[in-house]
C-alpha cells in the first residue's frame, strides 16, 4: 500500500492514519493483522496538486492511498472497506471529501513475500 499526503499531516497522524486504514482492512476484508505492508510517501503541499470539486466534493487537501491487492474481492466488499477506511480516518479527523482511494489488483502468483512457493 502506498499512502501519499502532505508532510505535515504525516509528522501529525501518521501513526494513527496508518493503524486506522491497517484496522479497515482487517475487518473489511478479513485480512490477517500480520499483513501489514505500508509505505508513506511524504509531500511538500504545492507537490499535490488537485481540483477541490472533482467528483463533486469539497475537497481541502488530498489524501491518496493505493491499494495493492489480489484479485479476489467482489465489488460490494471493495466499497465496504472504502467506507471503513473513511470512517476510522474521520475518526481521527480526515474528511472523507480529501481521501482518494484506489486498488491495483493481481493474482496470487504476482507476489513473493519472503520465501518461495516453489
Amino acid at each position: 500500500m502506498q499512502i501519499d499526503l502532505d508532510r505535515s499531516l504525516a509528522e501529525r497522524l501518521g501513526e494513527q492514519i496508518s493503524d486506522g486504514i491497517h484496522q479497515a482492512l482487517v475487518d473489511g476484508l478479513g485480512m490477517d493483522p500480520t499483513d501489514k505492508f505500508q509505505i508513506f510517501r511524504t509531500h511538500a503541499p504545492e507537490e499535490i496538486v488537485f481540483d477541490p470539486g472533482y467528483n463533486g466534493v469539497d475537497r481541502r487537501q488530498l489524501i491518496s492511498i493505493q491499494i495493492l491487492m489480489v484479485h479476489m474481492y467482489d465489488v460490494t466488499t471493495k466499497y465496504a472497506m472504502f467506507d471503513q477506511i473513511a470512517k476510522r480516518l474521520g475518526d481521527i479527523g480526515i474528511r472523507s471529501d480529501d481521501l482518494l482511494i484506489s486498488i491495483v489488483e493481481n493474482g496470487f502468483e504476482d507476489w513473493y513475500a519472503g520465501k518461495s512457493r516453489s
